[in-house]
Formats: C-alpha cells, structure tokens, sequence
C-alpha cells in the first residue's frame, strides 16, 4: 500500500505525521509526506525514514512574517494551486491520501484525489474545527463574528459563510481547470466523510451529533528516544527540577519581552529555568547560572523532569506535558490554542493565561496556582489516563480500509466512475478510558 500524508502548516501540523508515517511504515506501506519546506519539518521526518515532498512557502518565514489577514485569500490561492502541482505529482501510483492542516491546502489536496481517483481521508488535530451544537468555531483572521450572534449552530453556518468567501473562489477556479466541477459549500466538501479526529479523548473530548460522523483515533504522538543533551543533562542534575518556558512556532510577536518576563516570574517562585529557543529565537537575560537555553529537545524526555511547563497551548505541546503529568501554564497566542488553554484549566492540571502577552504579575501568579500540590496531583493522574497507542490505532483502521479490504482496485473502479471514494471503515476504533473532569464529571468519550 502506497500513502500520501498531505499538510500545511507550522510544526503542530507535522510532528503528528512523524509519528503516524511511522506507525504506517511498520505494516508494510510506503509513505510519502508533502509538507512545508523548512528545515526542521525534513530533520523530524528523516528521522521516521520518510522523505518530505516540499510544498508552499516556509511556514516558519510565513509566521515570522505576520501578514494581514487581508492577504489570506491570496495566500490561500497560492497554496491551493501548489496542490494540484506539487501533491498531484507525489500523489502519482498512492493508493491513498491522507489530508491535513490549513483548510485551503486540505480542500485542494482532496480534489487532487478526486481527480485522480484515490481513495481520500481528512484529519484534523482539534475538534474546534468540527462543526457540533457543543461548541463554537473559531473566528479568521479579520472576520470576526457579529457580537449579537452567540448560538452555536448560527455560529456554524457564518463559518461556512467564511470559508467560502475566503478560498471558494481560487478552489473552484483550480478545480474547473482540472476537469472538476465546482463546489458549493467548501467546509461540507472537506468534511463530507467522518473526517478522523487524532485527539486524546480526554483532553479534547467529542460529543456525538446527529450532523457528523467522527472517528477519533486518539493523539498521534511520535514516539521519540533521543537523549537529552549532556550539559542539559547536566543542569537538570545540579539542582531541583526547573521550569521548562517555550512557545514553539509561535513568534510571540504581541510579548516581544516574554522571555525576560518569564525568566523572572519563574524565579521570582525560587526555581530555575530552562529556556527553549523555538520561532520566537528566545534567548536568555543574563548570564547566570540558573538559566538554561536550549534548541531542538526531546520533550517526551525533558517534561518529565521539570517542576512545569509554560507554553503556548499546541495540541501536541498540551498532550505530552499532560502525558507527562506536569503542571501546565498556558499563554494562548492563536487559533485553537485559548480552546487547549480552557482544557487545561477544566481538567485542573494547570492554569490558562489570560491574554497572549505575560506580565511578570500575571505569570508569577498562574505560576503559584500551577505549582499547588493538588495541581501536580491531578496532573498526575489526568496523565495515567492518556493514551500513546493513537497512531498505531490510525494507521491500523487506513491498513484494513485499504491495504487488505479494498486495495489499489477501488481507486480504480472509483475513476473510472467518475469519482473517489473516501475511506470507509470496517471496524469500530477501541473506546478509551475516560478521567473525571475538575467539576465531578466524566468527559464524553466516543469511539465512532
């Protein structure tokens, strides 16, 4: 069985294809990855043993960038139209493709498989995405919606509004040069077959709706072995466990002093620090000897070392800190992350920053309620209950729709009848242990 794994995005939508690819390399497939082109993104997969097939612009130049959202529907058409180039060629002799991260680059990768008559699924790493009358969507950039408007299902449908508005017009240009018929409704497009949600079913819980078919295989967490570095190693071993600060991809551009502010609020609380660099370039304030920065780390390794973790609140960042039972601080920048930031607080294995940018006041005291000993007990045990086993239990569900069941045949059959299926599954994912909420209450847990 041959897979394209498709995403754009920053590195909270490509570390989950890590692990996934190689959970898939395992049962035999071979896995190609088009992703964006930044270093960092082919090192992680090199890793894995699977190529990366470079697609659109640097993400880290984009995000370090800041464009207005007014730019968006330009970008989104450069990205769309690099699918049918870029993807359209790797995609040749799959038997499947796997689509995922920014709605444009989702919507126009599943129309080059369409076109070619492969075999389609959609993978999202947060429900927020997923329209349900349990939650709101999240806002774009520059279009807000209306203050009057507080109804979930209103609220859906202005989303869909957006999203048509915003790529329906370069998606249906690319499509109709294609051979492809237009589409009316973008998000019903990209959604239309029980997309997979690659969530940890406690920390990110999905409540069935009559509207959408979800399967949710749990996080997909790449298992990673690479020691610490020695003087890392080294620092852990001088002293009491530190504070681990680090905001990954995000350029922290609205708290361009954070790493003075947090660097100070985590002594301020008698403890020392460690620093990691990420898209925001932190550096360290001084010299002294309490303070460690550092790169590129294994955090599966590193969180279960430290007293906490501020951070920026990526689904991948909340799921190993919280697989690590570390008390979380979390300073939402953007997207979804204010939704992980709410998680975090509800299940009380840490605090939710207010706002994007810190003051040493703000944060030394999210830092007080983190570092209380019930905190670091919930987080505990909220942490035996996270599950490792979601990429193997993805790659298991692709292997049966495709590699034994159908085969390279049904994508076959499909163009020549003029479409491509999406996957369809032939068992029910295993339904995972749920942890009580802070409230008392058991967080719903389904198993599609």
């Amino acid at each position: 069985m041959r897979v394209l794994l498709s995403t754009y995005g920053s590195r909270g939508d490509v570390e989950p294809l890590v692990g996934f690819a190689a959970a898939l390399r395992v049962l035999g497939t071979e896995v190609r990855v088009c992703a964006p082109p930044d270093e960092d993104f082919a090192r992680r997969l090199a890793g894995a043993g699977v190529e990366l097939v470079p697609v659109g612009p640097s993400a880290r130049e984009l995000t370090e960038a800041a464009p207005p959202p007014s730019s968006l529907p330009e970008r989104a058409a450069q990205l769309i139209a690099a699918q049918f180039d870029v993807v359209a060629a790797a995609a040749g002799g799959c038997d499947v493709l796997v689509a995922t991260g920014m709605t444009p680059a989702v919507a126009g990768a599943l129309s080059v498989a369409e076109k070619l008559g492969i075999r389609s699924v959609v993978v999202t790493f947060q429900k927020v995405v997923l329209p349900s009358p349990h939650h709101a969507p999240l806002a774009y950039p520059g279009r807000p919606f209306p203050p009057e408007v507080t109804e979930n299902r209103a609220l859906w449908q202005l989303d869909a509004e957006s999203v048509n508005a915003l790529f329906g017009v370069a998606l249906n240009t690319n499509r109709r040069a294609n051979g492809l018929a237009p589409v009316d409704d973008v998000r019903a497009y990209i959604l239309k077959d029980r997309p997979w949600l690659a969530t940890d079913p406690v920390l990110d819980p999905w409540q069935e709706t009559p509207d959408l078919d979800v399967v949710q295989t749990g996080a997909w967490i790449t298992p990673d072995d690479r020691p610490l570095p020695d003087d890392l190693e080294a620092f852990l071993a001088a002293g009491a466990p530190p504070v681990h600060v680090g905001f990954g991809s995000m350029p922290m551009h609205a708290a361009a002093d954070v790493a003075r502010v947090a660097i100070e609020a985590v002594r301020a609380q008698g403890r020392r620090v460690v620093v990691q660099q990420g898209w925001a370039g932190l550096s360290a304030v001084d010299d002294s000897g309490d303070c460690f920065v550092v790169g590129e780390v294994n955090h599966q390794a590193l969180f279960r070392r430290v007293a906490a973790v501020v951070h920026h609140g990526g689904q991948g960042t909340t799921t190993t800190a919280a697989r690590a039972g570390v008390p979380q601080v979390v300073v939402p920048q953007a997207a979804d992350q204010p939704y992980w930031a709410g998680r975090v607080a509800a299940l009380g294995i840490g605090v939710a920053h207010d706002g994007p940018a810190p003051a040493f006041e703000s944060l030394s005291a999210a830092l007080r309620t983190a570092s209380a000993p019930e905190v670091r007990e919930r987080a505990a045990a909220v942490a035996a209950t996270i599950r490792t086993d979601g990429t193997e239990v993805a790659a298991q569900l692709l292997f049966d729709a495709v590699g034994r069941s159908a085969g390279a045949s049904a994508g076959a059959s499909a163009a020549a009848a003029g479409g491509a299926p999406r996957i369809p599954l032939y068992r029910r994912p295993p339904t995972f242990p749920v942890a009580q909420s802070r409230e008392g209450q058991a967080p719903a847990v389904t198993s599609a």
